[in-house]
């Protein structure tokens, strides 16, 4: 895929670095600033800027899982008025992300039309991949962090105090079994879609999917007998996650080859993402339009460019994870 080089975007497929022996292996973000209350250093010791009403803005698309996260975070937290957003348009093409209007991004950069040019005014001589999400700081024109496991922790605390809600995603008392579930997930689901999907052996392709599925199979089990993947309560673990489950059935299952069963076919799983997915917030953060056609718009893995008709999906149908105890969010 196309990719900057020393500042410069070039068109082709450049991005040669995220394959290796037929399987795909995701390039590390680079932007890892923070954001906390009073300008103090982050969580690691990060170099940080102050949490400021207006100052900052997502830029993301409602196609991409890691961008989600952060609408997703967003809307929960009630950072609508206080943390701007602005979506790009669902197709990745040779120009990258981009978006149907220019839209400003601060006195200091101007207008934009494309996401690249995010990252060449943060860093002239940029090389790599362009991503979403992005957190971006208006004032001084440039990228704050653009690895989404952070800036949904940024989101979850830094602004607390200008809203006055203390609904936590990642309290301490469940740091750990937060921290448990997230690494599998990612390295086998949220990641290990793309690796089944983007494969281009059949090894790398069945060792991609085969794992995909052993850890649906966990979480089948898991969900059978939690209402949350860390208990009782609604936490970063289980956003993280149904980003992933929410676009299986729609796109994955299909574009990526990820068939061997759908979501639909794992009672606790698909019951557990129609209750994330009906709460307050979570829906507004789900674009199923951009998802397919972003998605079956990956010439690459679908030269024709032909988006699927289904399958329909009913996510407002009721669910039955009352069923199980349910403690809502910390500090709800």
């Amino acid at each position: 895929m196309p990719q900057l080089v020393d500042g410069k975007w070039v068109r082709g497929d450049v991005a040669a670095s995220e394959m290796k022996d037929g399987a795909f292996h995701r390039e590390p973000t680079r932007f890892h600033n923070w954001i906390t209350p009073d300008g103090r250093a982050g969580p690691d010791g990060q170099p940080a800027l102050m949490a400021e009403a207006g100052r900052y803005r997502l830029f993301v698309s409602y196609l991409c899982p890691w961008a989600s996260r952060t609408i997703a975070m967003r809307n929960l937290k009630g950072l609508e008025a206080v943390v701007g957003l602005t979506a790009s348009n669902p197709i990745l093409g040779e120009d990258g992300w981009t978006y149907d209007q220019p839209v400003d991004a601060g006195a200091r950069v101007g207008e934009i039309r494309y996401h690249h040019q995010l990252y060449t005014a943060s860093d002239p001589h940029y090389t790599g991949k362009v991503s979403v999400p992005v957190l971006w700081d208006m004032e001084e024109g440039r990228i704050v962090n653009n690895e989404s496991a952070d800036i949904i922790r940024i989101l979850n605390s830094a602004f607390d105090h200008l809203t006055g809600k203390r609904l936590d995603f990642y309290p301490a008392a469940l740091r750990a079994e937060i921290d448990r579930w997230n690494e599998p997930v990612y390295a086998r689901v949220n990641n290990g879609v793309y690796r089944a999907g983007f494969a281009k052996t059949q090894a790398a392709y069945d060792e991609a999917v085969s794992g995909l599925f052993d850890m649906l199979d966990e979480l089948e089990r898991h969900l059978a007998a939690h209402r949350y993947l860390a208990g009782a309560h609604l936490t970063e673990a289980d956003i993280r996650l149904f980003v992933t489950l929410i676009r299986f059935d729609a796109a994955y299952h299909g574009v990526f080859k990820c068939n061997i069963r759908r979501i639909e076919d794992y009672p606790s799983l698909s019951n557990y993402v129609r209750e994330i997915y009906q709460w307050p917030g979570i829906r507004e953060s789900v674009r199923i339009d951009h998802i397919k056609r972003g998605y079956y718009g990956i010439r690459h893995v679908n030269p024709t460019g032909i988006v699927a008709a289904g399958p329909v999906l009913d996510l407002d149908r009721p669910h039955d994870r009352h069923r199980l105890r349910g403690l809502g969010v910390f500090g709800s």
